[in-house]
């Protein structure tokens, strides 16, 4: 197979030596496109180790600058005291930009929290949206058979193998009705565990997920990208996925920092052309863009 994602040849696109402030790391950002301008909401690990929310602006797609300052972020919930805030997922509907991010107490102490912004200046807080052991959390870009519909990963231990769910809510505070994803009537499982990366993508074939899986080696993980398709009525249910990475560690940027031989996304941009812009995290200290045709995600996807 040949490659479908293509590596920005600048690449990183975003890095600790290009803010505005001292910081340990950049990595992991949500993305969307706001009034003609491509917005990341990025994990920024500052000097004293927590992950904070940052917002770096382009006009072009390629060429980002940092805010001054981090991210104005509402106050935590009083039951849930936020430690750290990470891996943000942006969905756009209606008026509101909805985000689902990690809100973290400790390793294995990460809920699915909810915040909504019209303006990307100004964060209104929805609710903690999950128990703990969950994250990964990408909202759909509409209702489906009336409901809200997420994907998450519930998990036990963080070293455990875990897996991609599907979960409903009348509005977006209580969710439930979760199951596990399936492919030919069975859970789907693809490498020692995966969960979602960007909010899914409606198509004329189903619902485009691009998703990290992540292969053990004999000391420690690798963290890749692949891609599926989601039927559109039942989105628990797997049409069809790519046999190939689309995306893996490979050149230093990549390999050597925080978290070692990861990429990993929380985003993937459809554009009017056809094609798909994909920032994503590496090695947790950098952020890297690849792009790709929509259509040869799709036909991979289909491959038998």
């Amino acid at each position: 197979m040949k490659r479908i994602l293509e590596k920005y040849e600048k690449n990183p696109v975003m890095c600790p030596e290009m803010m505005p402030q001292q910081v340990l790391y950049t990595f992991n950002p949500g993305a969307v496109l706001y009034n003609g301008e491509y917005i990341l909401i990025m994990d920024v690990t500052t000097l004293d180790d927590i992950h904070r929310f940052w917002i770096a602006r382009s006009k072009d797609g390629y060429n980002f600058v940092a805010d001054k300052e981090p991210l104005n972020w509402p106050e935590p919930d009083p039951s849930h005291p936020e430690k750290c805030t990470y891996d943000p997922r942006i969905t756009k509907i209606g008026d509101d930009y909805i985000i689902i991010y990690a809100s973290d107490l400790g390793q294995n102490e990460a809920r699915l929290g909810i915040v909504k912004t019209r303006d990307f200046e100004n964060f209104q807080r929805v609710c903690i949206g999950s128990e703990y052991g969950n994250r990964n959390g990408a909202l759909f870009p509409e209702k489906i058979n009336g409901l809200y519909c997420r994907l998450d990963r519930p998990f036990g231990n963080e070293l455990d193998p875990c897996s991609m769910w599907v979960s409903y809510s009348p509005d977006l505070v209580f969710w439930g009705k979760s199951e596990p994803l399936t492919y030919k009537g069975k859970p789907f499982m693809d490498g020692f565990k995966m969960g979602a990366g960007a909010v899914p993508i409606k198509t004329d074939k189903g619902w485009l997920e691009i998703y990290h899986t992540v292969s053990t080696t004999c000391n420690g993980f690798i963290y890749r990208l692949k891609a599926c398709l989601l039927d559109i009525d039942n989105p628990a249910k797997i049409l069809g996925y790519t046999k190939d990475f689309l995306l893996w560690p490979e050149h230093d940027y990549e390999m050597r920092g925080r978290v070692s031989n990861v990429v990993f996304t929380c985003n993937a941009l459809p554009e009017k052309d056809g094609t798909v812009k994909i920032y994503y995290g590496a090695a947790d200290t950098n952020i890297g863009l690849a792009e790709g045709k929509i259509q040869e995600i799709i036909d991979a996807c289909l491959y038998e």
